[in-house]
């Protein structure tokens, strides 16, 4: 039986009335609920909804209809239709470009089911890679992170984006901003996590004289490095390694592991449920 995918993600300040309201709206709809997950930090509220539907759906209709219902909360709310047409993808950046174009590479190559529709970044020092790829860039340079994050959300809502890959974006994203993409951002890590979070972790690998080192792609979630993992990969560390040889082999493959974790999203072939990621097998042609 087909059924048509609708996901809801409802994003403001808490208060009672949030769950009914949008679950009630479902049932109304004829809907079933698959999935639903809340979470409260510091007065702010976050949930996530998963619904199917197996009748015919007016699309237009449903996205006023829920505005409406979000604006009676009081509450912000994204809709994401699954779609058979390929993803747009918006990928954030910051310096470091060896993600960025890995990326491109495989775009330039028709390996992506999905499109590159926008490349935001924290400085200029990428636009002329993006300029090259002819992917509009935007700067966001915005010192204050809320006022920045509120930027990329608009951003991303003009673009219509189903998927951000974070390429080396050296920004911590607040839990206002995560909610709302829900195992949609993908983030690449250089260490095994979880061990070695933060920024530096290829110099705690090397003070802590690690024997091997390498890199996880990850969704992203409101617990900084500790969201469910798409894809880690990781080589050995010679006895005469330097620190910068090893941030030099350690970039090659971030950018492969990243590269691999997009393509497998755009494919359909990830499912995370109880905090894991399921990888499906490859269809074969």
């Amino acid at each position: 039986m087909n059924k048509t995918r609708i996901e809801i993600t409802v994003v403001g300040r808490d208060h009672e009335g949030v769950v009914a309201g949008f679950t009630n709206f479902i049932f109304q709809k004829g809907g079933n609920i698959e999935k639903i997950n809340q979470n409260v930090i510091r007065g702010l509220f976050g949930m996530y909804l998963e619904s199917s539907f197996t009748q015919k759906i007016n699309i237009k209709k449903f996205n006023q209809e829920v505005e409406q219902l979000a604006k009676n909360l009081k509450m912000e709310v994204n809709v994401h239709h699954e779609a058979t047409l390929r993803k747009r993808v918006a990928i954030l950046v910051t310096k470091e470009s060896h993600c960025l174009q890995a990326i491109l590479d495989a775009r330039t190559k028709n390996q992506l089911k999905g499109e590159i529709i926008v490349i935001i970044g924290t400085e200029n020092t990428l636009a002329p890679i993006a300029k090259r790829a002819k992917i509009p860039f935007v700067l966001v340079k915005d010192a204050d992170q809320s006022k920045s994050e509120e930027r990329i959300l608009a951003i991303t809502k003009q673009y219509d984006i189903d998927l951000i890959v974070l390429a080396r974006y050296m920004r911590i994203l607040s839990p206002n901003f995560v909610w709302r993409y829900p195992n949609r951002i993908i983030n690449i890590h250089p260490s095994l996590l979880p061990a070695f979070p933060g920024a530096f972790a290829y110099m705690q690998a090397y003070e802590r004289g690690a024997k091997i080192v390498g890199c996880t792609a990850h969704y992203v979630t409101e617990d900084l490095d500790q969201g469910p993992i798409i894809f880690q990969d990781a080589f050995a560390i010679d006895s005469d390694e330097t620190v910068e040889s090893l941030k030099n082999k350690g970039q090659r493959i971030e950018a492969k592991t990243l590269l691999e974790a997009v393509k497998m999203h755009l494919e359909g072939r990830l499912e995370v449920y109880w905090g894991k990621v399921h990888v499906k097998p490859k269809r074969s042609r």
